[in-house]
C-alpha cells in the first residue's frame, strides 16, 4: 500500500509527507523534486515548455512510482488533474487530501517565487489561490479516500492524525490491512 497526500501548493503535503514516511519507516517521494531532479527546475519547465508538456513529466513519474509499494509520496497540486494519474496510483495507495483554506495557503505561500501558477497570475495571490481552490477543490474531495484539514496544526499534528485515522503502524512501519 502506498499513501498519497493530495491538496493545495501550500497545504503541507512535501513536510508531512517526509514526517509520516519517517515515522513509519515507508520511502518519501515528492513528485515535484523527482521532476526538478531529472529535468530541472519547475519554473524554467513551464517557462520553457508550459504547463502541458510539465503534466506530462509528471504522469511519467506517476507511472514509474505507482508500480512501487511502501511509499509515502507528495504529489503536485495539480496531478490529480490527470485522470490517468489518479487511477494508477489508487491501484496500490490510498489518497489523503490536505485541506487547506485560503487564508492558510496566502500566508504560506507569501514571496513563495517557486510557484509557475502564481508567478504567472494577473491577480494577488490570495484571488489566484482563491479561483484555483474553486475549480481544484471538488477534485481533491472526489479522488481523497480521507480529507484531513490543515488549517491552525503543525506538520506533526497533521501526521498523528493521518497515521491515526490510516491505522498505520509506526514501530513497523506496516499500514493496517
Amino acid at each position: 500500500m502506498n499513501l498519497i497526500l493530495c491538496g493545495m501548493m501550500g497545504s503541507g503535503k512535501s513536510t508531512v509527507g517526509a514526517k509520516l514516511a519517517q515515522r513509519i519507516g515507508w520511502k518519501f517521494c515528492d513528485t515535484d523534486q523527482i521532476i526538478t531532479e531529472k529535468h530541472g527546475d519547475i519554473p524554467s519547465i513551464f517557462q520553457a515548455c508550459g504547463e502541458a508538456h510539465f503534466r506530462v513529466l509528471e504522469t511519467e513519474i506517476v507511472t514509474e512510482l505507482a508500480l512501487q509499494d511502501g511509499l509515502i509520496i507528495s504529489t503536485g497540486g495539480g496531478l490529480v488533474l490527470q485522470r490517468n494519474n489518479v487511477e494508477q496510483l489508487k491501484q496500490k495507495g490510498k489518497f489523503v487530501f490536505l485541506r487547506a483554506s485560503v487564508e492558510t495557503l496566502s500566508n504560506r505561500l507569501k514571496g513563495d517565487g517557486s510557484r509557475p501558477l502564481l508567478q504567472s497570475a494577473t491577480e494577488s495571490v490570495t484571488e489566484r489561490l482563491t479561483a484555483l481552490l474553486k475549480d481544484r477543490t471538488p477534485i481533491y474531495e472526489r479522488v481523497a479516500d480521507v480529507v484531513v484539514g490543515v488549517d491552525n496544526k503543525t506538520p506533526d499534528e497533521i501526521a498523528d492524525e493521518i497515521i491515526k485515522i490510516m491505522k498505520l503502524d509506526q514501530r513497523k512501519g506496516a499500514g493496517a490491512r
